[in-house]
C-alpha cells in the first residue's frame, strides 16, 4: 500500500466517526440547555461537560480501529465487519436524533440497545482480523453500556 493511500484511508477512517458525531451534535446541542436541562436525572448522571471529551476519545479510537481493519491484508469477510461498523455508526447518530431531537426516551432506549449489540458484533468481527482493533473498542461498549443504563434511568424518572 502506498503512503498516500494509507494517509487517505487514515483520514477517512478518522473522519467517519466524526461525521456521525456531527449529525448527532446537530440534534443534541440545542436540547442540552433547554429540554435536557429540565429532565429528572439520576444522581450518577455525569456533568454535561464530560460528554464531549469522552466521545472525542471514543470517536478517535473507533477511527483507528476501522483504519486497522481497512488496512488488514486478509480479505475474508472484511466487508461484513466493515458493514457492521458503518451500521453501528448510523445507530450512534440515530440515538442522538431520537433522544435529543425527537425527545423520545423510550425509542432511544430501543435504539441504544440495538447499538450496543452492533458494537459487540463489531468488536468480535474486528478482533478476528486484528486483536488490537477489537480491544480498543472496549471503552466504547463500556461507555454505551453506561449510557444505556443512564437512558433507562432517565426514561423511568420521566414517565
Amino acid at each position: 500500500m502506498r503512503v498516500k493511500s494509507k494517509t487517505v484511508k487514515f483520514v477517512i477512517s478518522i473522519t467517519l466517526p466524526f461525521l456521525a458525531a456531527f449529525v448527532g451534535s446537530y440534534f443534541t446541542t440545542p436540547s442540552i440547555a433547554t429540554w435536557y436541562a429540565y429532565l429528572n436525572k439520576p444522581t450518577f448522571s455525569p456533568p454535561n461537560w464530560i460528554f464531549a471529551p469522552v466521545w472525542t476519545l471514543l470517536y478517535i479510537l473507533m477511527g483507528i480501529s476501522f483504519y486497522i481493519i481497512w488496512g488488514a491484508s486478509s480479505k475474508k469477510n472484511k466487508g461484513g465487519a466493515m458493514g457492521v461498523y458503518i451500521a453501528q455508526l448510523v445507530l450512534n447518530s440515530m440515538w442522538s436524533i431520537v433522544f435529543f431531537g425527537l425527545h423520545n426516551l423510550g425509542l432511544a432506549l430501543v435504539v441504544i440497545a440495538i447499538l450496543w449489540v452492533l458494537i459487540l458484533l463489531t468488536i468480535i468481527r474486528f478482533y478476528k482480523f486484528n486483536k488490537i482493533a477489537g480491544i480498543i473498542l472496549i471503552p466504547y461498549i463500556l461507555w454505551v453500556s453506561f449510557a444505556s443504563f443512564l437512558n433507562l434511568t432517565v426514561f423511568l424518572l420521566n414517565r
